[in-house]
């Protein structure tokens, strides 16, 4: 029979110290030579109680989605009638963010639409690839805030040893943005590479919606 939540927070509560700390696990993450921080003064906080359930996320009722409002349009770089792709402006060379048009989290994603997002993902991957700047797309799904499907892809930038591995964010947060036009370039450049693999349109984002190009 499957562990339940409480069975597991009570194994980890019982590796705790007398403050609820659990030791940092120097022979894992942070002893890899990417870890972003110093080790002489990190420590974990102390683990907190379970919560009574999992909290409402935006949109857990769909008639309380944005997508029930309409989407916002700002940032959107590419969409077909199903899926948009937008780009956020951060300290990498982009983060683009996959949504679906209809209200769907991942695990309720019928199949025709379920396989449009696998080649989806491999098609945004190759386009952040090719960018010059970036090593590897990273993909990251959490749905911990929100109940629409968003799916984020970073690029990795390329050559920078120590932003490899599932580090890059914390790297990512203090990283100075991106000039706009560069941001806009690499941005474009990840469109048009989408629409001539997968099809759609793409777009220049702009004050008032995005605009074809």
């Amino acid at each position: 029979m499957p562990e339940s939540a409480q069975d597991y927070y009570d194994r980890i509560l019982a590796a705790t110290d007398a403050d609820g700390r659990l030791p940092l696990a120097v022979e894992a993450m942070p002893g890899w030579d990417i870890f972003p921080y110093e080790l002489d003064s990190l420590r974990l906080k102390p683990l907190q109680p379970l919560l009574e359930r999992e909290p409402d996320r935006q949109g857990e009722d769909p008639a309380s989605c944005r997508c029930a409002q309409g989407q916002p349009s700002e940032g959107v770089i590419w969409s077909d009638e199903h899926w948009r792709v937008s780009a956020e402006r951060s300290g990498l060379p982009i983060t683009a963010v996959l949504v679906s048009r209809e209200h769907h989290d991942l695990a309720d994603l019928p199949a025709e639409l379920a396989g449009e997002f696998g080649r989806l993902l491999v098609v945004i991957a190759a386009a952040i690839e090719a960018l010059p700047s970036v090593g590897r797309a990273h993909l990251g799904r959490y749905g911990d805030g929100g109940a629409h499907l968003h799916v984020f892809l970073f690029g990795r930038p390329a050559r920078a040893g120590q932003f490899r591995g599932s580090p890059l964010l914390d790297w990512e947060e203090n990283l100075p943005k991106i000039p706009v036009t560069v941001a806009a370039e690499n941005a474009s450049f990840v469109a048009d590479r989408i629409v001539a693999t997968y099809g759609g349109r793409a777009h220049t984002p702009a004050a008032g919606g995005p605009e074809d190009r």
